[in-house]
Order: C-alpha cells, then structure tokens, then sequence
C-alpha cells in the first residue's frame, strides 16, 4: 500500500514538471517570435540570460549576459515616446511693455457743501442754442481727413469777453457781491466775508483785468522773499505792519523778511520755539499738511515749505484784502476763506497742523462751534496751534479769549 502511494507522488510531480517546462518553452518561442517580428519603429527587444559568459560571480553563478533581438541595429528617435506621454509646452507670455504709462483712470465728481467729494450728481440737459452760430452753420468745404467728400460739420461760435474797467481789477464776483451782502439779515458772526454768488443771469459778462504793468512772477524759491510791486500795488500792510516786519517796499519790489506778529524776529525762529514746545509735531515727518488761519502775507506757509510740510493759507477778504494776493504771488497756496457761519470747504481729517496767530476768530462764541469745526477739519493726534501776542495783552478781548479757552 505505501509503496503505490509513493509511486502515484512521483507520477505527480513529474506532470507538474513536464507542465513548467512546457510553459517555459511556450513562453520562450512567442519572445522569439516576437523579436524575429517586431516593426522597425518600435523599441528593441532585450533578452537577458546567464551562462555563456565568461567570468563567474563569488555565489558559483556564471555571470549575467545580455542578448539583443535581430533587429538590434535599428534605430529609433526615443524622444517621440517622451513627447508622445508629455502634453505640449505652452510659449511663455510676452515681456511686458515698461516703456508706456499705465492707463489713467478717468473720474468726475463734485466737492459738495460739506467739503466731501461726491459723484451722484445730475448733469444738465444740453441747450443746443448755447454757443451755436446757427446763422453760420453749414457746409464744411473740406473733407475731414479719413472721411468721405461733402461730410457735414457745424461751427461753433466763440464768444469773446471784453476786459471790465481797470478798477475792478481785484474784484472778486463771490466775494464783492454787493448786492447779496445787503440783503444778509445779521452780519455779526462774520457773514460778510463768506461766499455771495451772483444769482444766474447776474454774473459779470467781461474778464477781470490783470494790475497794470503787471509783470512775470518771479519763480519759486526767490518769491519766497520778494515779489513785483506792480503785482500787487498796495501799501496798505506796508503802513500797518511794517514795525513787525511783516513786508517792506524796495523800489519796484516787495520784500518779505519772514516776520509776523507773532514772530518778529522770522518764521523760521517761531517755528523752532513750537517744535521745542511739541517736539511730537515732528514737520516734515509727522506733520505734513497744515491750514494757517489768518494768514497775512503768508510767512508761516512760506517757510514751512522748507520744512517739507504744505500749508493752505486762508484770510477773509477785509480791511487788508491784498494779503491773499501776496500769498499767491509768492508761490503759497492760499484762499480767501473765512470761519463764520459756515463749513470750509475742505474734507474732514484734512490737516496735521491748524494755526492761528492773532488770527481775530471769537473760537469761544456759539459754546465753541468753531472749534467744532477745527475738530473735523484735524486728522486724529493733530494740533491746533493758537497764538495770542503780548502785544495785544492789554486788549480787553483778548483778556476774554485767552480765558475763555483755558
């Protein structure tokens, strides 16, 4: 019984054998076949075997060898098969153009009563018989360039304005409206010096003349210290404030030593006595925008533009109107604007600085609404500069302003 157990095992193993070795040879033929047959284009066939080579390895093996299909002469390009798996590389962008400006953006709006821009605002229908000359409409005898021959085209007149008489020469239309300043029912908190457009139709229809021999300005930075008398012929301000070095006349020519009232030794002194007093007003660095109230001949703006900080300097049209004109003929920014009943017509949070030296504003009147309008007018952590001279310490209002803002 065990010995026919033992014999069907043999037999057993010796069909799996027969089984392997005709999977092997079966698997051999087809490789042979294939690389007998294989078409020039496709990659090589390689066989790899042991025996038949030479040398033998440390473990008793012969060494590998390596045998190539008949068809191992033929070349092939093996790029095309990386480019037939790899998608194509797009081109890189263009460079881009530095050499022209961005485009600008275009805007409109308006600065309402509040000094805030704005650009929900409606445009007025257009009038076609404003500035059309239709006695002189007609035909355009010439082609326009890159149109067709007999294109029709409208002329436009031009209306041209004469000069108003010389005298009104520093008229000024919203500021010197009689008219509308007559009618105002109190002029108490400084009404008379705010703006009184000319109603519609009422506007002046000739150009205000320049002064007489008006010449060239002399350019920035020497109309810092002098200017034409022609420009500006007056000598009001010479008369009232030449003791405190405010201006002096040198023949044809204005000069300003940089004194006020305030500071008659110079601005630039004065302005060294407040960055000692505030060393936190840092000009230049952390103030860069001021208002100066009051501004006379605009000193003050004048030489903090050498402090790297802009100045608006403002005066009401008084007593003393040329003031703004001096401040303009030397290079200063400046407005006749005037605290009364009324916002500045400027933004909120515009300055880092307000000044005001005898500046002659009641900021205490009205439970301080002034002030008020300082408060909107100063970016957060900003100054308000206000200066009342000895000069003026016996002056009982003074005495009541210095009081009323302790």
């Amino acid at each position: 019984m065990a010995k026919s157990l033992l014999l069907y095992g043999a037999d057993l193993f010796q069909s799996h054998l027969i089984v392997k070795i005709f999977v092997l040879f079966f698997t051999a033929l087809v490789s042979f076949y294939l690389g007998m047959n294989w078409n020039d284009v496709s990659p090589q066939l390689v066989f790899f075997s042991r025996g038949g080579g030479g040398g033998e390895d440390t473990g008793g093996l012969s060494a590998p060898s390596v045998s190539l299909s008949p068809n191992s002469k033929i070349t092939f390009d093996s790029n095309s098969v990386v480019t037939d798996a790899t998608p194509p590389i797009a081109a890189p962008p263009p460079p881009l153009d530095l050499t022209s400006p961005p485009p600008t953006k275009q805007g409109v709006g308006i600065v309402d009563g509040n000094g805030t821009m704005r650009v929900d605002f409606d445009e007025g229908e257009v009038d076609p018989s404003d500035g059309w000359d239709e006695g002189n409409a007609g035909v355009n005898e010439t082609a326009a360039e890159g149109g067709k021959e007999g294109d029709k085209s409208i002329r436009v007149k031009i209306d041209k304005f004469k000069a108003c008489p010389k005298n009104m020469s520093e008229y000024i239309p919203c500021m010197d409206n009689e008219e509308a300043i007559r009618e105002l029912k109190s002029t108490e908190r400084g009404e008379r010096f705010e703006r009184h457009c000319p109603q519609e139709g009422k506007g002046l229809d000739c150009l205000v003349p320049a002064p007489e021999d008006y010449k060239k300005p002399i350019p920035w930075p020497q109309s810092r210290d002098e200017v034409w008398f022609s420009n500006v012929p007056h000598t009001r301000l010479v008369e009232d404030k030449g003791g405190q070095n405010w201006i002096s006349r040198e023949k044809d020519k204005f000069k300003f030593p940089g004194g006020g009232t305030q500071f008659i030794h110079g601005a630039n002194e004065y302005l060294d006595q407040i960055s000692q007093m505030v060393p936190e007003i840092a000009f230049g660095n952390r103030t860069r925008v001021a208002l100066d109230v009051g501004c006379g001949v605009a000193s003050f703006g004048a030489f903090l533009l050498s402090r790297s900080v802009i100045t608006m300097s403002i005066a009401p049209k008084d007593v003393h109107e040329n003031q703004i004109q001096f401040a303009l003929e030397r290079g200063v920014p400046a407005m006749v604007v005037a605290f009364a009943t009324h916002r500045l017509p400027y933004p909120s949070q515009a300055f880092d600085l307000i000044h005001c030296s005898r500046c002659r504003i009641n900021w205490t009147r009205d439970d301080g609404i002034l002030l008020l309008e300082v408060n909107r007018l100063l970016r957060a952590g900003g100054y308000f500069v206000w200066a009342a001279q000895p000069v003026y310490k016996h002056e009982e209002a003074q005495q009541a302003a210095w009081k009323g803002m302790s």
